[in-house]
């Protein structure tokens, strides 16, 4: 499998986007007219660039506006397409994209297209250049695969081609298992891009939210299973348009560009075990079963002061370790490990961030395997020298360079706190909560780093993606989009900021990057775990009595319950199957991090999106009355 990805999906000039493309492992590269029109530089020296880098040009495109021209526009398209060919020799590539015509004197006609391409094919024939022939969505004639392939049959030429994009198929709602019927020898190219189900003209649709196969919500791995059914051996390339993507750093699009690719074939390749294709070997996307542990980097006095938050929710120090200054704390199956060492990634972590989540440890089917898979799809590997009495625990770099290591049952892993750690017996020790497990994990980032992680949980876990949904803050909104997997073992929020002025992304600039913002723990009775929380001296954030009228006028609850939710600074939701929601929330500790405490009945399966907005505007009065200084950065106040 060749991969390559069209210049216009990523941001930069020419000789940037080629460096980007390079390092993120593709072969080849589509190079947009346009991209090449812009740089300075000549065809030969383009093509030689491309080539110094490691890459081949895959195809060159687009060529617009040519079959079934009147009189004199025809003759004019084929003599643009000399000018076109003479640019294609001189970057060294044999491939051109046309286009499906869109022109509004353009003629209508299988058979004159057919007869255009087979004209063209000939004059392509003696340079040794092929003429690919894609449908666009909106073509004025033929936007339709099957239409086009119909074109390429009747041309019956050897240098004319069809050229597949699943944009084109899919957002037509195209059964893409017609493209099964086509020989797989008369398909000269493959481009692939996914995008989410929005209502809109198909033009600007394609033209802005085009995203990465994995990224969106079309059926991506159904076109490529009929396409490598055809027997197809080819390139594929990502062709993306997307507003984003080009304002957004070319690196990391490009990285997430080929880790979508070797994904999607991964997935064809399970799902059409008949068909041989040819991508890095890896291990199956792996079960995972919860969070084993959320790490803490902090200094010894930040240390004493998250101990104390812990202690009111009733976590007890449970552990220490055997050769380092780590703490380990412990309720239910939850387990908080605080780190003060003077040296390493933990302490790294804090000089650059102050006390933060840098690591949480994940429990999988297999810990090995995980590495495994994630290498193969592009992420980085992390290890630091093992201490003594320390198990080697595999791990890779997560979010904000932070770590994310993975535990199993299949080795001394499963035995990691009874091997790393001492027991130390405290002479107070707090009233448990009822805290039972991590319900949810938030991660805080940049609006723009979200498909990313996206990408990155539902490629190398067993995990599928919520829809998103808007959180109103004050200052703006914030998008949250949630990755589960099956039994809700393990969900993660990723909640998108935009603007600084909101309490996401003002905890992004504090932070100095993205970072888990919140915990969320799940108990089975959220008012018992109020009194213990109460009796452990913790306070809860104070809600507005304002939402609880409200809650009242929109529900009808009944007036002891909602009593009790407004005692006790409980919110609620309840979803149409009449599943409910309780959240609890602690006050600020730090630069914005939180905790939550939640309860779910009746299979309720969200996070109480309805809710965001008054936990936010509590959150803000908590702010402003504890006369919270002026931002570290230069700036506004948060509102």
């Amino acid at each position: 499998m060749k991969t390559a990805i069209a210049t216009v999906s990523i941001s930069g000039d020419l000789k940037e986007k080629l460096a980007a493309i390079a390092a993120a492992g593709f072969d080849g590269v589509e190079i947009f007219e346009n991209d090449f029109l812009a740089f300075d530089a000549s065809p030969r020296e383009v093509g030689q660039m491309v080539r110094d880098h490691g890459l081949e040009i895959s195809l060159f495109q687009p060529f617009r506006d040519f079959e079934g021209m009147p009189e004199p526009q025809r003759t004019r398209a084929f003599e643009r397409a000399e000018r076109k060919f003479d640019l294609m020799g001189e970057l060294g590539t044999d491939l051109v994209l046309i286009c499906s015509n869109v022109s509004p004197i353009s003629l209508g006609g299988i058979d004159r297209a057919a007869d255009d391409l087979r004209e063209l094919g000939e004059r392509a024939k003696p340079r040794g250049i092929r003429i690919g022939y894609e449908a666009l969505a909106w073509g004025r004639h033929v936007s339709d695969h099957r239409d086009a392939w119909e074109v390429v049959r009747r041309a019956d030429h050897p240098n004319v081609g069809l050229i597949l994009d699943s944009f084109h198929t899919l957002a037509r709602k195209i059964d893409p298992e017609t493209i099964r019927s086509i020989p797989g020898d008369r398909i000269f190219f493959v481009q692939l891009a996914d995008a989410p189900r929005i209502d809109m003209d198909l033009l600007y649709w394609s033209r802005h939210f085009r995203n990465m196969p994995g990224e969106g919500d079309l059926d991506v791995t159904g076109f490529m299973r009929a396409v490598a059914a055809t027997g197809y051996d080819g390139v594929i390339s990502l062709e993306i348009f997307n507003d984003q993507f080009r304002g957004g750093s070319a690196k990391p699009i490009s990285v997430d560009g080929h880790r979508s690719l070797v994904y999607l074939m991964d997935q064809v390749r399970r799902s059409e075990p008949g068909i041989r294709i040819d991508v890095p070997d890896m291990p199956d996307r792996i079960p995972v079963s919860g969070v084993e542990f959320v790490e803490f980097a902090a200094s010894e006095a930040d240390a004493a002061d998250l101990g104390a938050v812990l202690n009111t929710l009733g976590f007890a120090r449970a552990g220490r370790h055997v050769s380092k200054k780590v703490d380990l704390w412990r309720q239910g199956d939850i387990h908080i490990v605080i780190n003060t060492e003077q040296s390493g990634f933990a302490h790294s972590s804090y000089i650059t961030h102050g006390t933060n989540v840098c690591d949480i440890g994940l429990k999988v089917a297999d810990a090995k395997a995980t590495v495994g898979r994630a290498k193969a799809l592009g992420a980085e590997p992390f290890e630091q020298p093992v201490g003594p009495g320390e198990l080697q625990i595999p791990a890779i770099r997560g979010l904000g360079g932070g770590v994310m290591h993975f535990i199993d049952d299949k080795s001394d892993l499963a035995r990691v706190w009874d091997i790393e750690f001492r027991p130390v017996a405290e002479d107070a020790q707090p009233r448990g909560a009822g805290l039972l497990r991590v319900d949810h994990v938030a991660e805080t980032m940049a609006y723009d780093e979200m498909l990313t992680w996206l990408l990155f949980y539902t490629s190398i876990f067993q995990t599928r993606k919520t829809p998103m949904v808007d959180v109103v803050d004050p200052a703006g909104l914030v998008r949250s989009q949630a990755v589960e997997n099956g039994d809700g073992s393990l969900r993660i929020t990723l909640n998108g900021a935009e603007n600084r002025k909101t309490l996401a992304g003002h905890f992004i600039e504090e932070n100095f990057g993205s970072a888990v913002q919140h915990l969320a723990f799940e108990t089975a009775d959220i008012f018992a775990t109020s009194g213990a929380l109460a009796a452990n001296g913790f306070r809860p954030l104070t809600i507005s009595p304002n939402y609880y009228d409200d809650l009242d006028a929109r529900l009808g609850l009944d007036t002891e319950f909602l009593d009790r939710l407004k005692a006790t600074g409980i919110l609620y939701d309840r979803d149409e199957q009449g599943g409910e929601y309780f959240q609890l929330y602690s006050p600020f500790y730090g630069e914005g991090f939180f905790f939550e405490i939640v309860e779910r009945r009746g299979g309720y399966q969200g996070y109480g999106a309805t809710n965001a907005q008054f936990r936010i505007a509590a959150q803000k009065r908590h702010l402003r009355a504890k006369g919270m200084p002026r931002s570290r950065h230069t700036g506004p106040d948060l509102p």
